[in-house]
């Protein structure tokens, strides 16, 4: 197991559970001892003009599931996890339904954590793979 200590789905959802990623409704769902698994619905918030996902919202739930990760393996008294750089390959459009991520570590430094998220639609289908890379910065 990767994670500082055995977190449960409802510490990790307090933590989703506000500011942007409240707002798209992203969920933790699964969190294994190497990965951790969330969930955001395809809504009229996460779409854009032409009616599917937006390529931005999905990247806000690739760096939102990666950074918690990050801060779920290090000390927060001492350390912060921040993004400092994420790409994303849009593969599939998304329309409906519910879109899948699964967050796992790639690489686990002592300054750097760098992450490989994909997300699935209902139907399993890959729509977008991204790799978040998470800078651990000590708190001032």
């Amino acid at each position: 197991m990767i994670w500082l200590k055995n977190y449960s789905l409802d510490e990790v959802n307090r933590i989703f559970d506000k500011y942007m990623t409240q707002f798209l409704e992203i969920k933790a769902t699964g969190i294994l001892d190497n990965a951790i698994i969330a969930t955001m619905p395809i809504t009229d918030k996460v779409k854009q003009p032409f009616g599917i996902l937006h390529g931005g919202a999905s990247v806000v739930l690739a760096e939102s599931v990666g950074s918690v990760a990050s801060n779920l393996i290090i000390d927060t008294t001492k350390y912060v996890g921040v993004g400092l750089e994420v790409n994303a390959n849009h593969v599939k459009s998304g329309i409906a339904g519910l879109v899948t991520a699964t967050c796992t570590a790639i690489h686990l430094g002592k300054s750097t954590h760098v992450w490989d998220i994909k997300i699935h639609n209902d139907q399993h289908e890959l729509l977008c793979i991204s790799r978040l890379t998470v800078a651990i910065v000590e708190k001032k």
